[in-house]
């Protein structure tokens, strides 16, 4: 009788196995630094959009346009490239968003008019992001582990954060010193030269590609999750958006679109400025709430396996970014911007983890792409609602006030949307049977 062998290990594979690392591992070594690498391009519209008023005298309401664009695309491109990584893996769509990053950046640098600003970061940049967003985290960490769960997909988010440190204030300060079409080509080329090929070469889709199972699974714990009746590992989409868990996770991630990229990420450096304070020494601090954050976002992931009921943790989260976005409109210097990003980078992404945790024990592994794909396109409604009325507020008002008070209570809402959640796996409903 023939034998149908398991795929033969890699030699890059066997090499680490012989060293006790498992090549996942480095698949999630190459998603962070994806995950990174993607961060210098998506910051890049809030760093820079003093350049562009400067420069071409556009105001924040036209420039805070097109970021809604990108923003938007970004989540609409969610469920798509989550339904692509659940059938095709995500490899390719990595490699695809990459490219959209890059071509996209640079093409920004021969800008003269602001239909340009839409189309190539509206809509280039935009479609490129959304296959690098937290829809690859989640694809890859449940791909390929087993265990420790939450604790990696807390470090690969922080990655966003890794990126702030690194690229907002070196974005800005190249802004101010040699031009910020520089800071794009520093970006774009580390995209081209040094993650494009990673992905390539390194990246692969599944551990059975390198003879592997998923780390921290043993062929038992395999059967049995086989054999467990009411374990599914993929939960139809028609089925899962009538389940009420769905919506209680995507509108709180709704709120966090809206209070994170949309808001702070797009008008956080402007406010600042509005207040006298330089803008590199803005873009510092914005760095150190990355830096916060990557402690807060792999803390939430380490909580999320340890912690039972995962939705307190969401509740927790939410209810304590709306209390820091009302101190937001009384700072006045940097020492009180300081403590805000102390405060509001604990937690910037810390509801990422978590939410991708819940999604996959309730609606199965196998269908974490596209249920969560669906979940970010409404966190990117959010983000794109407030980067369009944020500009809008501070034109009418000449101040963001109102945009940071109605965040604050957002935040609020979403506590009490994740009470609402109840954590178990569903089971599969029966296909009807034709008469």
């Amino acid at each position: 009788m023939a034998t149908i062998a398991l795929p033969s290990t890699t030699r890059l594979a066997a090499g680490l196995a012989r060293r006790g690392i498992h090549y996942g591992w480095l698949v999630a070594a190459v998603t962070f630094l994806t995950m990174l690498s993607a961060a210098a391009i998506r910051s890049m519209p809030g760093v820079l959009m003093l350049s562009f008023e400067r420069e071409f005298h556009w105001d924040r309401a036209v420039i805070g346009i097109a970021i809604a664009l990108n923003l938007l695309l970004y989540g609409c491109m969610g469920p798509v490239v989550g339904y692509m990584m659940d059938r095709y893996g995500p490899r390719l769509v990595a490699i695809s968003a990459i490219t959209l990053l890059a071509l996209g950046a640079l093409a920004t640098t021969t800008m003269t008019q602001i239909w340009q600003l839409d189309v190539y970061w509206g809509f280039v940049v935009g479609a490129g992001a959304g296959g690098v967003g937290m829809v690859l985290v989640g694809s890859v960490v449940n791909r390929w582990f087993d265990k420790r769960r939450g604790t990696l997909t807390g470090v690969l988010g922080a990655a966003t954060s890794a990126g702030q440190i690194i690229f907002v204030p070196l974005i800005a300060w190249l802004s101010v010193t040699v031009g910020w079409r520089v800071g794009v080509l520093v970006a774009a080329g580390l995209l081209g030269l040094v993650v494009l090929p990673l992905l390539l070469l390194v990246f692969r889709n599944d551990p059975s590609q390198v003879g592997l199972r998923r780390y921290g699974e043993s062929a038992a714990s395999t059967g049995r999750a086989a054999a467990a009746t009411g374990q599914v590992d993929s939960t139809p989409m028609r089925q899962v958006i009538r389940t009420p868990e769905f919506w209680w996770l995507a509108g709180g991630l709704f709120v966090c679109g809206y209070t994170t990229n949309g808001l702070i990420g797009t008008h956080f450096l402007a406010h600042a400025a509005d207040h006298g304070i330089a803008e590199v020494t803005a873009a510092s601090v914005q760095g150190l709430m990355g830096g916060v954050n990557i402690l807060g976002t792999i803390g939430a992931g380490m909580l999320a396996d340890r912690v039972r009921n995962r939705n307190k943790l969401l509740v927790a989260f939410y209810a304590f970014r709306g209390l820091s976005l009302f101190y937001l409109p009384f700072i006045q210097d940097v020492r009180m911007l300081t403590i805000f990003a102390i405060l509001y980078g604990l937690n910037w992404f810390g509801t990422a983890p978590v939410s991708q945790l819940i999604a996959a024990d309730v609606f199965g592994r196998r269908a974490v792409g596209r249920v969560y794909g669906f979940m970010f396109l409404g966190h990117q409604m959010g983000g794109s609602l407030a980067a369009i009325t944020g500009g809008l507020v501070h034109d009418w008002f000449g101040d963001y006030q109102i945009a940071f008070l109605s965040a604050g209570l957002a935040g609020l809402v979403a506590a009490g949307l994740s009470m609402q959640i109840r954590e178990h796996r569903r089971k599969p409903v029966p296909e009807p049977v034709p008469a």
